[in-house]
């Protein structure tokens, strides 16, 4: 009976796409695995440009969005773990990325012009 032998080698990815629903990495050594882009509420929140714009860590075992400052390791893609950030690193995340006028500011009580009167 032929065993076959534990590869030594860690997994490692070739090639990733985000879509709506799913983060699908091609592992190099032909498999696929794809997990719910909701694991990873940076990657869920990121534009489509911001999703395409990824990077390999190392010689693959990790993946890196620069703009999302999001890094996903394969195996624990392999385990089938989801992002471990703290909500409220999360919410410090999310408002440190929104646009400079959407930002919660005091507001002041508009004051009316009184139309002139002839």
């Amino acid at each position: 009976m032929a065993t076959s032998a534990l590869a030594a080698d860690r997994a490692a990815a070739r090639s990733v796409r985000v879509t709506a629903d799913h983060l699908v990495v091609e592992l190099r050594d032909g498999r696929f695995v794809s997990v719910p882009v909701s694991w990873y509420p940076r990657l869920a929140a990121g534009t489509p440009s911001e999703r395409k714009r990824w990077e390999l860590i190392g010689a693959g075992i990790g993946i890196h969005w620069p703009q999302l400052d999001e890094d996903i390791e394969v195996e624990a893609l392999l385990l089938g773990l989801a992002s471990n950030e703290s909500p409220s690193s999360l919410r410090r995340w999310r408002a440190a990325r929104r646009p400079a006028n959407k930002r919660m500011e005091p507001t002041r009580p508009v004051r009316k012009k009184r139309a002139a009167h002839s």
